[in-house]
């Protein structure tokens, strides 16, 4: 049995799966003390009824981007461990980053038939470090933070939480980019275009769907894109490497 057979076997299905069957049934209980404390505040059943239907409602498109991360790493590391990862604290950009970094690390590429055990544990064991700061931090600076960011905006500015989301968001994508120009720059330029020139081109276009799907979410009757534009930029940065990659950018699928 290959190795990336075992990360798919059944004793890691138990593993993963008791653990995102534990934090589903925590999930469950805050949902009921929720209702029941709106109950006890005096909220009509039907505007938490509606509550309930509309958050349902707008997670489940949202949730395709964790899926399709899901998907995009089982052909490496396997089915369980990035169901784990993305069920229960990780983040899609954060997971494959650390995947990528990890594995070209340890001297492989993050496919399947590279992937070795000793590979797999420095990824997992990288992938699980790096991301339990932010709950230690919790502890300790939470309060701190969370009244910070809740302070009324400035006049003439956004406040302290749109900054910091705009500052990390503008460090990731400068470092996906610059990953993506630093590859195409070293594979030879236009000489390479087919080879490295697929993940740039799919990076522009899905920026450029995100571009469109935000300026639509701004107008009379297509307010509910605002919480999709996210996986619907996805989808289609991924169609996009489709169609290029059939056409010969960057070769085979």
């Amino acid at each position: 049995m290959d190795v990336l057979s075992q990360l798919s076997s059944g004793p890691l299905y138990l593993i993963c799966g008791g653990i995102i069957a534990f934090v589903a049934v925590i999930s469950l209980v805050f949902a009921i003390r929720a209702w029941r404390a709106g109950l006890a505040i005096g909220m009509d059943r039907a505007v938490l009824k509606k509550v309930v239907t509309s958050s349902a409602s707008f997670s489940v498109l949202p949730a395709v981007a964790i899926l399709l991360g899901v998907i995009a790493l089982s052909g490496s590391l396997g089915i369980p461990w990035p169901w784990l990862r993305l069920s229960v604290i990780g983040a899609l950009h954060y997971e494959t980053q650390v995947a990528q970094g990890a594995a070209e690390q340890v001297g492989i590429e993050l496919s399947g038939s590279a992937m070795t055990a000793q590979a797999f544990v420095t990824i997992a064991l990288l992938m699980s470090v790096c991301i339990m700061w932010g709950m230690i931090l919790n502890l300790f600076l939470n309060r701190r933070y969370t009244e910070r960011i809740q302070r009324p905006q400035q006049k003439q500015g956004a406040g302290f939480g749109d900054r910091a989301m705009t500052a990390m968001f503008i460090g990731l994508v400068s470092a996906y980019i610059g990953s993506y120009i630093g590859a195409f720059v070293s594979g030879g330029g236009v000489l390479s275009f087919a080879g490295s020139a697929l993940p740039l081109l799919t990076a522009v276009f899905a920026a450029l769907a995100m571009a469109l799907f935000t300026r639509l979410s701004k107008r009379e009757g297509f307010r509910w894109m605002e919480e999709f534009s996210l996986a619907l930029a996805m989808l289609a940065g991924m169609a996009a490497a489709v169609v290029l990659s059939l056409a010969g950018i960057g070769g085979a699928i």
